[in-house]
């Protein structure tokens, strides 16, 4: 019997532009080679921003990992790091990203549920527990508390014995995009922007080696945009950041050097790749343009890359490796610097161990087997790579138009244009899923009747147990330091004073992610 071939849609970007049949030198345009790419390692950086990229070094394959209490999370990355992972990356819980103590009743239900439960130091001391922080890397996603979040990293280093300039990560730190797409802000604007740059100027003296904000289009592509508003939405964000860092007196030198980026990776593989290609060249453009960056590593864009959650199907889970792999393998053709794979079950619950080894073996498959990693900019050159860079980097430009128009990217956000934006692209996108003009495998075509996978559980015990710990610290420590340090907090916090001194004092002092936070709140209010 024969099946009736089903027709397939116009062709198009996720931005709706026409893809053509075949590309040639002529889809070019005015393009110039020397300009447009030049050298892997040299300006505009399209093709990589160091010359010989993964021949000289791998990209650090760092899964993103936390659940439960910290000693449970410490058993995973002992376990990741024993499998040939070579960074941390720590998912947080809801309310230790909002600065609710698992005590509060904002926070009933929710310990540990999405992250890890981190209330004191003495969580932070237990989830870092036997790894080296003078050898490893570490990624913390955490925003509104990230400062709180940092200063309880580097009291557990100095506990370790191990000094601040030789631990080396990344907290993510960026406010912004949780106005736009995410949702974990505490803060206004405004001070959560002072707090964000207390950061880069603490680091600058005191870690130097640290990445002092990782400027996310990871979660506004998870929001539904299409690959031309994460790029042009996430530049926006980095120019209000810097923009806002030279405001208060440092010099661009002296903090863009550790700044760096996370990008989403679909499944459109050249689509990613170019996306990348353009982020580079239009980052040392606007760094040298725009804000006179004289130092070369101020220019570099240096990125990580996660695999998309939102492509992960719940039906027929084990497709999603194939997503997983095809985006991976999307970010090394890129030129990524670090890399987390998601595993095949996240969209059922948190990973197994079985899966998140997968998802490691996955990185480590395209390193070692597959070549790519052999050659700098394996597809530059391409007629259809280098035109789809040109277009998505002249695709963003036209929203940086649309936003300097509008009176910049904190108005845009506050007037809400930039999340509606990404929602008529979401809608979109949803839409030609459900009228069939879009395929997703599994779910709209090549279905099958399946029975659900068991997922990964946390116990329920936890959340007691959590409790009862961080009433244990109150317990113990002196309370007299802890209130004292707490009030220098919040005088800090009400003059133009560095804000991170004060904090890791009261770090030390044992004082909560809760109680810190509350006393901010206190002075800068929350966002509403």
């Amino acid at each position: 019997m024969s099946v009736p071939r089903k027709r397939r849609p116009p062709f198009k970007t996720s931005w709706g532009s026409e893809i053509q049949p075949v590309y040639g030198a002529g889809d070019l345009g005015e393009f110039d080679a020397e300009r447009e790419l030049g050298s892997p390692g040299a300006p505009p950086y399209t093709r990589g921003i160091y010359p010989t990229m993964y021949r000289g070094r791998l990209w650090t394959m760092r899964q993103y990992a936390g659940f439960g209490d910290a000693v449970e999370t410490n058993r995973r990355f002992r376990y990741l790091l024993g499998q040939g992972q070579t960074g941390l990356s720590v998912a947080f819980d809801l309310p230790t990203q909002m600065g609710y103590d698992s005590d509060h009743p904002m926070a009933a239900g929710e310990v540990g549920k999405v992250g890890v439960a981190i209330d004191t130091v003495e969580d932070a001391r237990l989830l870092l527990d036997a790894i080296p922080l003078d050898q490893v890397s570490t990624s913390m996603t955490i925003n509104a508390t990230a400062a709180v979040l940092l200063a309880m990293y580097l009291v557990t280093a100095e506990e370790q014995g191990v000094a601040w300039d030789r631990v080396k990560g990344t907290v993510q730190n960026d406010l912004l995009k949780e106005y736009i797409a995410r949702g974990t802000y505490i803060f206004p604007v405004r001070p959560s922007l002072r707090v964000t740059t207390d950061i880069f100027a603490f680091c600058r003296e005191h870690v130097p080696h640290w990445n002092t904000i990782s400027i996310s289009g990871y979660h506004i592509r998870e929001a539904g945009s299409t690959a031309a508003q994460e790029l042009a939405f996430t530049l926006a964000d980095a120019r209000v950041y810097v923009a806002a860092a030279r405001d208060r007196g440092l010099e661009v030198d002296a903090f863009a050097p550790r700044l760096s980026f996370f990008f989403n990776a679909q499944a459109n593989l050249l689509e990613e790749v170019a996306k990348f290609r353009a982020a580079r060249r239009l980052w040392y453009r606007i760094m040298t343009e725009e804000f006179g960056a004289a130092n070369p590593k101020s220019a570099l864009m240096r990125f990580h890359t996660q695999t998309a959650g939102s492509s992960l199907t719940a039906q027929q889970p084990m497709n999603n490796v194939v997503r997983t792999t095809i985006e991976a393998l999307a970010a090394v053709l890129g030129g990524t610097q670090s890399l987390h794979t998601n595993s095949m079950d996240e969209a059922l619950g948190l990973p197994t161990e079985a899966s998140a080894r997968v998802a490691l073996r996955t990185q480590q498959i395209i390193a070692e087997e597959s070549g790519v990693a052999e050659v700098v900019d394996p597809l530059g050159g391409s007629y259809y790579v280098e035109s789809l860079t040109s277009a998505i980097e002249k695709e963003a430009r036209a929203y940086f138009e649309e936003i300097e128009r509008r009176g910049g990217m904190i108005a845009c956000i506050e007037s809400g244009w930039v999340q509606d934006e990404i929602h008529r692209a979401a809608y979109a996108y949803q839409k030609a899923v459900e009228s069939g003009e879009r395929t997703v495998v599994g779910v709209n075509r090549y279905r099958v009747e399946e029975t659900a996978s068991p997922a990964f559980a946390i116990d329920p015990a936890l959340e007691p147990a959590q409790k009862r710990r961080l009433a244990a610290v109150r317990a113990e420590r002196d309370a007299v330091a802890c209130r004292n340090a707490l009030e220098r907090v919040e005088a800090t916090a009400r003059s133009d004073r560095n804000l991170l001194p004060p904090i890791v004092d009261a770090v030390r002092a044992r004082a909560s992610v809760g109680e810190i936070s509350d006393v901010l709140r206190a002075v800068f209010g929350t966002y509403d």
